[in-house]
């Protein structure tokens, strides 16, 4: 803390001169008047870093303590997440986070595998399939793992989160048993496990942990404001120097003029407000505790103190998707069957159509309806409906998964379905919608292993269904298929949905296909197209012999395999689009307007898929309806990223997506012209973005900008480009609170962004910057009066006021008043938010700039030199009136421009003036060493005194007056 506080210029140089007053030859005065400000300032801000710490430390032994149950030789004990070690074998419930890297061993599963929720790791919301290691699995339970020999060899830590080599030896049997161990018998840490009970072995732990490794280091972050302000002083200590130059010059550099000049800069030392790093830390405190109080964003915590005003000159913002804009729960929006939608508000029809079908003729199976042999008759509705839900009941790789639920046991609820036991299973949250969706409609997927389905109608009756194939969804074929027997009459059905671009040329000639999906994908609804073909025993029969065959060839096979598969994939028959749609968090949509009317670019960097996220864009309006997006197609090398990059410098207002791979390439080689279109765009959307390249894209907008930057995140994927960022801000999730732990700023719900931007940060900000400004004015002027009073003097090297009238004037005198302008505010805090624009003013950083410093140090002179030259030219014989008379006009002139500098008065402000006129006047009976009593009760006192306040002030008032009558500044327009 200490050299943070001396790595600032001046509260080094305030050091040096405290030291300096041990030397005899330089003493001036007591030495109180210089260390004890010093002593202040640094006790202050220990004690903030030290409550910080305090908070930190408690909120780390919280995460630390969370108990896990691990296996050993006396069964299982309770053990804390910090004390897990590498081999400790620990068992992990269900819904329960995951405390350090191991590999899988066993399961509770039957089926033999778990699944896993990775996104507070990546950020992708599809659940992965985990495998346990095969020879520990097959032990009959699970303290018999601590009965074999066996060891894991693994590699060295590292930072890839998507593979991992390993192999598992046992050794007591024999032969021994090796066996290999890929990324899918791995749990990572900060993964969450979705289904039964897994036991793992612990291979790291701590700093090596993949989630650790891909967080980057916390660095300490200083406000650009400090830096700006520390500019400023250092520019005051040159105009100090030259001053006390000057006036040893104008000595003629007489005798031990070394000395004079050590002696002048001591009592021009003023100039340089030590007061100011103390008054600017006592605000930022003042700030963090308003935002914590205020009751129109509850829950917000401030968590790192020093950089409010950063969150009012923000430029770009850079968010999460999943968690953040988005609450990761999928929805079933929409039903479209060409001649008719059907969306949420209709779903009973949809219901009713199906019911019908059930219930009206029992007798004929309704899979026979559909197709007559020669003619195809025009389906009824009904038929149409019901065949779409079959589909979608069907095409799928969703398994039902029964569970206690403390009425029933586990197996009595599989035998009879039971409902409210019943929970889906699927790596992704679009497929687990659609299933929830065809169950509410009244057909329900209630059981399914390797070979079979089983569906309820909506009359209790259950169909079967053979599997005879299935084709999984994968990235490149954007499809997936299964083939199906219906047990009851034996047909077999080819169902199939995948995206439409794919599925376009896989159906059968339609007019409405294309239109439809782009009226839904403007939408940002998920669009998948599902279709079915039937196929004849010697058809299926035929196609399974081929398939068979390209599955054992050697050479080519996913090219042989995908073929066979495509002589089935043709002349197929639309059935219906379903939409699906991942739920906004509530007021995204006018928050993300807002922030774009402030003139803040907003870029969203997921770890998800590029359809998501391009989705969740339009969903969102992150992209306008107006604006058209460019999707940067995937480049691998130099020559595509150039020929990339010149096609979307021809576009013009059009928002960008593009993927982390690209990006990278794109990076690569062409960094400055990829950021340079990059920030020129109105939306940048990045998807499958790794953690620590969430951080090198702020990074590289800090850089190339110069610009500040913002991130908010959920999830211990945006740790890393959270902390790189001038103003971190989490959001604390249903998922954990690792994001919202790292950040500067923890916010509860997206939409508090707004307000913590556009209400608290631009008033921090201002007040800042006035106060700061303030200050500065407030030793500049008793530094004036000092040089006037030299330089009448010849040059003397004599302090104008002495020990405690200096302290007193920087603290008691004036301290509340200059103090009181942290509450100061130019606008009501609605107007703040109707009018985003008021924040795009500030990006311009004019609140404090040099024209503004430039303006103080003008009034500060002529204030200055008005009562010095006022109390030299009324002073009466004695010198001691001159210091009453300047004295009491300086403390009055600060007063009244403090009321001058306000623009919204609160009632603790005119405490504040009252406060210190009384201190003032209460405290001259004690200084008579200094002032004289009895002189100040005469009446020439008291107009020399109004006479020389009016002069320096009433100008800037005048002033004042005229610049709000002809040039007001853009609040005040607002606020008349």
């Amino acid at each position: 803390v200490l050299f943070n506080q001396f790595k600032y210029f001046f509260n080094l140089y305030f050091l040096l001169l405290a030291c300096s007053q041990f030397v005899v030859e330089m003493r001036l005065g007591a030495l109180y008047t210089y260390w004890v400000p010093l002593g202040f300032v640094l006790a202050v801000t220990v004690i903030r870093e030290a409550a910080e710490e305090i908070r930190c430390y408690m909120r780390d032994k919280e995460v630390n303590s969370q108990i896990y149950s691990k296996l050993t030789a006396r069964g299982t004990v309770k053990v804390k997440s910090s004390n897990i070690q590498v081999g400790d074998l620990i068992i992990v419930e269900k819904n329960q986070r995951v405390p350090a890297d191991m590999i899988f061993l066993r399961t509770s599963e039957k089926n033999g595998s778990c699944f896993l929720r990775t996104d507070q790791l990546d950020g992708e919301t599809d659940w992965k399939l985990r495998l346990p290691v095969t020879c520990t699995q097959r032990l009959p339970t699970a303290s018999d793992l601590l009965q074999i020999r066996s060891y894991v060899y693994a590699e060295e830590p590292n930072i890839d989160i998507h593979n991992f080599v390993g192999t598992f030896t046992r050794e007591d049997s024999d032969p021994p048993v090796n066996e290999s161990l890929s990324i899918e018998n791995t749990l990572w840490a900060s993964t969450v496990i979705a289904s039964g009970t897994v036991v793992g072995v612990v291979l790291y732990t701590g700093r090596e942990l993949r989630s650790v490794m891909n967080t980057s280091n916390p660095r300490s972050k200083i406000g650009l404001f400090d830096l700006e302000v520390n500019c400023l002083t250092k520019i005051l200590f040159g105009a100090l120097v030259v001053v006390s130059l000057v006036m040893v010059a104008l000595q003629h550099f007489a005798g031990r003029w070394y000395l004079q000049i050590i002696r002048f800069l001591l009592l021009f030392s003023n100039i340089i407000p030590i007061s100011l790093r103390v008054n600017l830390d006592m605000g930022k405190i003042v700030y963090s505790w308003v935002i914590r109080r205020d009751s129109k964003i509850p829950g917000t915590v401030v968590r790192s103190s020093t950089i409010p005003e950063q969150l009012g000159r923000i430029s770009y913002l850079l968010t999460d998707k999943t968690g953040t804009l988005t609450q990761n729960e999928m929805v079933f929006k929409r039903l479209h069957l060409g001649t008719v939608a059907y969306g949420l508000d209709s779903m009973d029809e949809v219901q009713s159509h199906i019911f019908s079908i059930y219930t009206q003729q029992p007798q004929d199976p309704p899979a026979l309806k559909g197709v007559t042999l020669a003619t195809k008759v025009r389906k009824t509705m009904s038929s149409r409906v019901h065949e779409a839900v079959k589909a979608i009941a069907l095409c799928h790789n969703v398994t039902p998964v029964y569970e206690s639920n403390g009425v029933t046991d586990q197996a009595e609820a599989e035998r009879h379905y039971e409902d409210s036991c019943r929970v889906y299973q699927a790596s992704s949250p679009d497929e687990v919608a659609l299933v929830q969706w065809t169950e509410s409609v009244g057909l329900t997927l209630v059981g399914r292993d390797q070979s079979s389905v089983q569906l309820r109608t909506p009359g209790g009756q259950i169909l079967n269904f053979t599997i005879l194939q299935i084709f999984p969804f994968t990235y490149e074929s954007k499809r997936m298929g299964i083939i199906v027997r219906d047990e009851s009459t034996g047909e077999i059905t080819f169902y199939m949905k995948g995206a439409d671009v794919v599925m376009a040329g896989i159906v059968q000639y339609n007019d409405w296909l294309e239109e439809e999906c782009g009226n839904m994908a403007r939408e940002g609804l998920r669009v998948l197209v599902v279709a079915k073909k039937s196929l004849t025993e010697e058809q299926y029969q035929d196609f399974e012999a081929r398939y068979v065959q390209a599955k054992l060839s050697v050479h080519d096979r996913s090219l042989k395999v995908a073929t066979v598969i495509e002589s089935l994939e043709m002349e197929m028959e639309l059935l219906c689009l379903t939409g699906v749609e991942d739920q906004l968090q509530t007021d995204v949509r006018p928050t993300l307007e807002t922030l774009r009317n402030a003139g803040i670019k907003v870029w969203m960097l997921t770890g998800d898929k590029l359809e998501t996220a391009t989705c969740t864009a339009k969903n969102a309006h992150l992209v306008t309806r107006t604006q058209d997006i460019h999707i940067f197609r995937l480049v691998t090398n130099r020559g595509e990223a150039h020929l990339e990059l010149n096609a979307f410098r021809r576009k013009h207002d059009c928002a960008l997506v593009i993927s982390g791979d690209s990006l990278e390439v794109c990076l690569k080689y062409y960094e400055y012209e990829f950021m340079e279109l990059a920030c020129q765009c109105p939306a940048v959307v990045c998807c499958r973005c790794a953690p620590t390249q969430k951080a090198q894209i702020v990074r590289l907008l800090q850089e190339r900008t110069g610009k500040l930057t913002c991130a908010v995140g959920d999830g211990g994927n945006d740790v890393s480009m959270i902390q790189e960022a001038d103003c971190g801000v989490g959001v604390e999730g249903k998922e954990g609170k690792q994001a919202s732990l790292a950040a500067d700023f923890s916010i509860t719900q997206f939409k508090h962004l707004g307000r913590l931007l556009m209400v608290h940060g631009r008033n921090s900000y201002k007040r800042s910057a006035a106060l700061s400004q303030f200050v500065i004015h407030r030793s500049l002027c008793i530094s004036t009066m000092q040089a006037v009073f030299s330089s009448v003097f010849y040059f003397a090297s004599v302090p104008l006021y002495q020990g405690f009238l200096i302290i007193g004037y920087s603290t008691i005198y004036t301290m509340f008043p200059v103090f009181s302008l942290v509450l100061d505010k130019d606008v009501k805090s609605e107007v703040a938010m109707l009018y985003p624009e008021l924040y795009k003013d500030l990006l311009k950083g004019r609140p404090l700039s040099y024209k503004t410093f430039l303006i103080w140090v003008l009034i500060s002179i002529y204030q200055g030199s008005i009562i010095m030259y006022g109390a030299l030219l009324l002073f009466e014989s004695e010198f001691v009136h001159i210091v009453a008379i300047s004295f009491t006009s300086l403390i009055l002139t600060e007063l009244l421009m403090v009321a001058l500098t306000i623009q919204t008065w609160h009632w603790l402000m005119i405490v504040a003036e009252l406060l210190s006129l009384s201190c003032y006047i209460a405290s001259l009976v004690f200084l008579h060493e200094f002032i004289d009593v009895y002189f100040i009760a005469t009446l020439s006192f008291l107009w020399k005194v109004t006479v020389i306040t009016l002069v320096s002030c009433l100008p800037l008032y005048v002033l004042k007056y005229l610049r709000r009558r002809f040039s007001p500044p853009s609040y005040s327009k607002l606020t008349s």
